[in-house]
């Protein structure tokens, strides 16, 4: 199987200058564990996760003043559509993260997250057998 047939295509996009509570407003509407931040001034492409905005709020900081540029991850590791899911988790267990922003020609066409990857290799309709002890 191939990240294109895992990755989910609601790809939640947002600014550098939104705020933590924007962002996260926005990624439980959508339920999304990640999106994907554009910014057209540092000329990139980077990713604010679930975990990054938990960081956050354990520090102690204000959710409706931290701006998203301050917590996204800017030295992303990108997925082709057309790698293979081992070489997808290879990639996530190597850098330690659960999310990979899939381009296609430069853009964002997905996002592929440890989940997508599990739902792939371990359909929900097989039922793992109960143990008895």
């Amino acid at each position: 199987m191939h990240v294109s047939d895992a990755m989910s295509t609601v790809v939640l996009t947002i600014g550098p200058t939104h705020t933590l509570r924007q962002a996260a407003a926005l990624m439980s509407a959508r339920r999304v564990g990640a999106a994907v931040v554009l910014d057209p001034d540092a000329g990139g492409i980077g990713i604010l996760t679930e975990r990054d905005i938990l960081n956050s709020v354990g520090l102690g900081q204000c959710p409706d003043t931290e701006r998203a540029h301050a917590h996204t991850t800017t030295d992303v590791v990108f997925a082709a559509p057309t790698w293979t899911l081992e070489e997808a988790a290879r990639a996530m267990a190597h850098g330690g993260f659960r999310h990979l922003i899939v381009l296609d020609r430069d853009e964002p066409v997905g996002v592929v997250s440890v989940r997508d990857i599990i739902r792939c290799w371990a359909p929900a309709r097989e039922r793992v057998p109960a143990t008895t002890g």
